[in-house]
């Protein structure tokens, strides 16, 4: 995973036109979610799936530190120091005495604020792009704790493929996949803030002995052996009843992908993404469609799985 990464960056090196990485998005195949803790964190067992959907950063030498951002909902991603494209340049820069003055854009074709971590993956890929623009050749250790500080995600998109992740779901132990999935992803108009459903799943669970969150075994294997009907019974988000609550309409999504044939389906993470996963990819583009026809998503989109990490292109 990251091994490959840094040889990618080491191999294509950097020069004035700048280095562009793709970065892919993240599905939840599990979200395992413990009770609040005392930082107000939750403790997590994540199980994480990249797919087929990719954001593109490119970095150039500039002036001063700028984002700028194109494609679908640009207008809705921070241009400011809150992105965490620029806070990953700042990181990295600081680490090394390095002055942060880079031009960086970033082409979206990840939903914004949809729960597939789209935001994680521009400062992962940030990242990346300045390590190779910069010439520092940076450790995957020192990548991946910096991804840490970034934000619970970020490590991921990052290594890409599957990984299981502890703590905040920035411990990443990766995942052996066996076969190829295939989904569709229904982009709901507008998004759902993280730290609110996380807020919901606490009111929701108030007085409830929330257990200890544990990767499922069957999930697991599932994943290992490549077997859709097996993963499609495994999936499972601990985050849904609280997006749902939030954002009652997603339910008619996700009966109607099931209606259309999806093994399964479950909201996105945080949300309000939904996913679904089909037998093929014929089944893929027909329950993409009914979707679209329903009403009820802005637009659905068929991807595959697992896909690799941050790579320089």
């Amino acid at each position: 995973m990251a091994e490959q990464m840094q040889g990618d960056a080491a191999v294509s090196g950097s020069d004035e036109a700048g280095v562009t990485v793709r970065v892919p998005a993240k599905v939840n195949v599990q979200l395992a979610v413990g009770g609040a803790r005392p930082d107000g964190f939750h403790d997590l067992a994540n199980v994480f799936l990249a797919v087929s959907l990719y954001d593109e950063v490119t970095v150039r030498p500039a002036d001063e530190l700028r984002v700028t951002c194109s494609g679908p909902d640009a207008d809705q991603v921070p241009l400011d120091r809150t992105n965490l494209a620029a806070r990953a340049a700042e990181l990295l820069a600081a680490r090394h005495g390095i002055d942060p003055r880079v031009h960086i854009h970033i082409a979206k074709d990840i939903p914004v604020a949809g729960g597939m971590a789209g935001g994680s993956a521009d400062g992962a890929g940030a990242l990346l792009a300045c390590d190779a623009l910069w010439g520092l050749n940076s450790s995957r250790a020192e990548l991946l704790e910096i991804c840490a500080e970034l934000g619970s995600d970020v490590p991921f998109s990052l290594a890409g493929g599957a990984a299981l992740g502890i703590g905040r779901g920035e411990q990443l132990t990766e995942l052996p996949v066996g076969g190829t999935f295939h989904w569709v992803f229904a982009v709901a108009d507008g998004g759902l803030s993280t730290p609110a459903v996380y807020g919901e799943f606490d009111r929701l669970n108030e007085g409830v002995d929330v257990p200890e969150p544990a990767a499922s075994p069957e999930l697991l294997d599932a994943l290992r052996t490549g077997d859709t009907t097996a993963l499609a019974g495994a999936l499972a988000n601990d985050l849904q009843p609280a997006a749902l609550s939030l954002r009652p309409s997603l339910a008619a999504t996700l009966e109607t992908g099931m209606a259309a044939g999806a093994l399964a389906a479950l909201v996105s993470g945080s949300g309000p993404t939904t996913a679904f996963l089909t037998k093929d990819e014929e089944g893929a583009r027909g329950v993409a469609a009914a979707l679209i026809d329903s009403g009820t998503c802005r637009t659905a989109r068929v991807t595959s799985a697992p896909a690799l990490g941050a790579t320089v292109i």
